[in-house]
């Protein structure tokens, strides 16, 4: 939270905690207590927005291939980023690394509206991906070759980049899903399209409890190369992202109930080693 707010600069739009683990498997393979929090640049009706779920208990993950980075544009967080132990600097971005591992791309310089620019995942067939996310979702196609493919549903929102990597797509244990809302009536014809393409659904058409706020469908899905995709009924889904005022106080107060840290050094091990 501290490298998402203070060197990335985002602020905590909503918090939620649930007690048990998500049917649509929205926190990972977990099936205990655990929590959400979204962060961003601004409201998720017009940024892209990361949303970070906390296992209670859990100290690490094994972390994949799969996940290749965040691009933002910044002049701000560009001059944060530079002198950061474990920075990487190349002639186009910084990369910097989450506590947890996870990269991203810091370009100095000015972006009007949201100032993330993509998301890269991997590909081990830039052409399956193409057939899938183009043909089959109905992404518009910004860029092509043999080792990159860059899509998304408007000009004006941040791109999906796929880059070829040598070898399968490894998610191992940290794995995330990208999502994005659709009207709720098309719903069940994306998954009737996917059905009748032979494509993996994940999750059927599902109704998600948030507690205390709206109840949302998704259909979750994957790609040819195991990434998962989350659409969402866009109705309920505009009603339970509304920013939250409280979104701070109620992160500050999960923290400091959670004891982890100090249950694990009692049994005399870090969270980390255990």
């Amino acid at each position: 939270m501290d490298f998402f707010m203070n060197t990335l600069g985002m602020q905590v739009l909503r918090h939620e905690e649930f007690e048990e683990g998500c049917k649509a498997a929205c926190n990972g393979p977990y099936d205990g207590r655990w929590s959400k929090s979204m962060i961003g640049y601004g409201a998720e009706d017009n940024h892209f927005v990361v949303e970070l779920t906390y296992n209670y208990g859990l100290g690490s993950y094994a972390m994949g291939n799969d996940f290749q980075g965040i691009t933002i544009k910044s002049p701000s967080v560009a001059k944060k980023v530079a002198d950061m132990e474990g920075c990487v600097k190349s002639e186009k971005y910084t990369t910097i690394k989450t506590p947890g591992g996870y990269k991203f791309h810091i370009i100095d310089e000015e972006k009007s509206g949201d100032p993330v620019v993509k998301v890269t995942l991997a590909s081990s067939d830039i052409t399956k991906s193409h057939d899938y996310w183009v043909g089959l979702l109905g992404m518009k196609c910004y860029e092509k070759s043999d080792d990159k493919l860059v899509v998304g549903y408007s000009d004006e929102q941040a791109k999906l980049e796929l880059i070829k990597v040598e070898g399968p797509v490894d998610h191992a244990k940290a794995f995330g899903r990208i999502a994005f809302s659709l009207d709720r009536s098309e719903l069940p014809a994306l998954e009737k399209q996917m059905k009748e393409n032979n494509q993996t659904i994940l999750t059927p058409l599902v109704s998600l409890d948030t507690p205390g706020k709206s109840t949302v469908e998704v259909v979750i899905l994957a790609d040819p190369d195991g990434h998962e995709i989350c659409f969402v009924g866009d109705g309920a889904f505009r009603e339970l992202s509304q920013v939250d005022p409280k979104a701070n106080d109620l992160l500050a107060k999960a923290m400091a109930e959670d004891k982890s840290d100090e249950w694990y050094l009692k049994k005399g091990k870090t969270k980390q080693e255990a």
